[in-house]
């Protein structure tokens, strides 16, 4: 566990000689990877399972259902980088859950490493080296050139031993739901961690409100295998609908005792979104407020499919960050599966947009979309997706005039000009005048005009701006001046509104998505002016 790019996964690669790592999606892990390693430790290979959990702010859910189910966490720490905010989060997950740790600072080969700096950081935030006298081991490691990385195995192997972690391998099995998803040709799929007993192809399972028999388990490595042991990560196939991410799963007798607990468990679902729908914390289609016709409230729906159900929680915990006074977001469906064509029905229904999270829309359903007129989208990375909801967002809103000073002037003189009435001679007091801008005239403190200037002279030639300290005649269609006249001078300038995140603790990737979703409004109404 730990800050995002601090090496985690880079880790588990070297370990597992594998190139997970470069392969993933902006270079971060956006799910929970379950793997099982046999490294020789003392000469003898010792099983050890690892739950790589995403480090982005966004996963907070993720990281939180990590520490929960595992027995040791392994806290990794940039050296060159220091304890961050998802590092305290990491810590504090695994202090709740009552797990020993094991801090590996990582990237001690780079430039600017201070692993010192490091251990003072953690020391404050409660974790004690050591070699300063405390209880917490801290490795340092390279997780790119494999230094240190026998001496982390060893600590872990120790801690284990020291902790006297044990589990029954004779007992029914049970355990917990990493991740799960719909895959088209192999049904309803569930990532498990067996914690407990043995699980067995054959076994009837019941994953909250999933339950089936067995049909097969596949180990991390794509292998058929015909049993998980204690802490062993596998892939079950043969469930009914897919399961929640973090639900407990457990070996039945029978289908019959399988499926009652099943039926509990949706029936226990259903009250709670009910609950949620009578509280108001979620809005739906057809909705009492939607009925009462609040026009000031606008809606942005959302058809939401992820390749997992860990990230539905993920994009929702996600977007919920965004502030949203005038702009509700609404999700019509979020669930893990393939985009369909019942998906694009329902958006072009209800005005919404379609969203695909680490999935590829099926050309026969982008298709679909064209001709229904829905937006559909996919992305692999959850900036680029947040980004584009917060821009959704702020394109519903009403855009904002504002003033922008330009000047002031002192009504010096007034003189007549012929049919066109009398013009104003005054002195650029602050800032400039500029022609055909806005103005307004105040006479002490009331204000007797506001309007455009049509004309502006600079002795007798007409001129588009005087600055500061000149003389100049201003021309209206106000023809009341009076002398000791003050005239403000501004522009109106429509803007966007800018949708900021909640409260002050916007992760540097949050707050870059936000500034460069102000750059792209800021480059379109540039356009728009030219």
């Amino acid at each position: 566990m730990g800050h995002v790019d601090h090496g985690k996964t880079s880790l588990l690669d070297f370990i597992r000689k594998t190139r997970v790592a470069a392969g993933e999606a902006g270079g971060i892990t956006q799910a929970i990877g379950a793997y099982q390693v046999s490294p020789l430790i003392g000469g003898v290979s010792t099983p050890i399972t690892f739950l790589d959990t995403p480090g982005h702010e966004a996963f907070s859910a993720m990281r939180a259902r990590g520490a929960r189910v595992t027995d040791i966490a392994v806290i990794m720490v940039a050296a060159d980088d220091g304890v961050r905010p998802q590092t305290l989060e990491a810590i504090s997950h695994a202090q709740a859950a009552g797990v020993p740790m094991v801090v590996a600072l990582n990237k001690i080969d780079k430039e600017g490493a201070n692993p010192e700096r490091v251990k003072q950081e953690l020391s404050a935030a409660g974790l004690l080296p050591e070699e300063w006298g405390g209880t917490t081991p801290v490795v340092p490691i390279s997780a790119k050139k494999g230094t240190g990385i026998d001496a982390l195995l060893e600590t872990i192997q120790l801690v284990a031993e020291m902790s006297e972690l044990l589990a029954n391998p004779q007992r029914s099995a049970c355990g917990t739901v990493v991740e799960a998803y719909m895959d088209k040709t192999r049904g309803a799929t569930a990532t498990l961690l067996v914690q407990a007993g043995t699980l067995r192809v054959g076994d009837v399972v019941v994953c909250g409100p999933a339950f089936g028999r067995v049909r097969a388990l596949v180990s991390d490595a794509g292998e058929r295998v015909t049993e998980a042991l204690p802490s062993t990560p596998v892939q079950l196939l043969g469930l009914d609908c897919v399961p929640a991410a973090g639900d407990e799963f457990q070996v039945c007798a029978d289908e019959d005792e399988a499926r009652e607990l099943a039926i509990d468990a949706r029936e226990r679902l259903l009250a709670e979104r009910l609950q949620e729908q009578s509280s108001g914390q979620t809005q739906l289609v057809g909705s009492a407020s939607e009925q009462a016709g609040d026009e000031s409230l606008k809606r942005l729906n959302i058809v939401l499919k992820t390749d997992v159900s860990g990230s539905v929680e993920a994009i929702k915990n996600a977007t919920s960050t965004i502030v949203q006074e005038r702009v509700q977001l609404r999700f019509l469906t979020a669930a893990a599966g393939e985009v369909s064509a019942s998906d694009i029905d329902l958006a072009s229904a209800s005005d919404a947009l379609v969203l695909a999270f680490n999935l590829a829309i099926p050309e026969e359903v982008a298709v679909r979309a064209k001709q229904k007129g829905v937006d559909a989208r996919a992305y692999d990375v959850i900036y680029a997706l947040v980004d584009d909801v917060k821009l959704e967002m702020e394109s519903m809103l009403k855009p904002v005039t504002e003033r922008v000073p330009l000047g002031e002037a002192e009504v010096r003189g007034v003189f007549g000009s012929g049919t066109t009435g009398k013009v104003a001679g005054c002195m650029v007091t602050s800032g400039k005048l500029v022609t055909k801008c806005q103005i307004c005239v105040k006479r002490g403190k009331e204000v007797v005009f506001e309007g455009r200037m049509e004309s502006l002279r600079r002795m007798k030639d007409v001129v588009k701006e005087v600055g500061l300290g000149y003389e100049c005649g201003v021309g209206s269609e106000f023809t009341g001046w009076k002398e000791g006249d003050k005239i403000e001078a501004f522009d109106l300038v429509t803007k966007r509104v800018i949708l900021p995140l909640k409260g002050d603790g916007a992760s540097k990737a949050e707050k870059a998505a936000a500034a460069a979703a102000a750059e792209k409004i800021a480059a379109a109404e540039a356009v728009a002016a030219a």
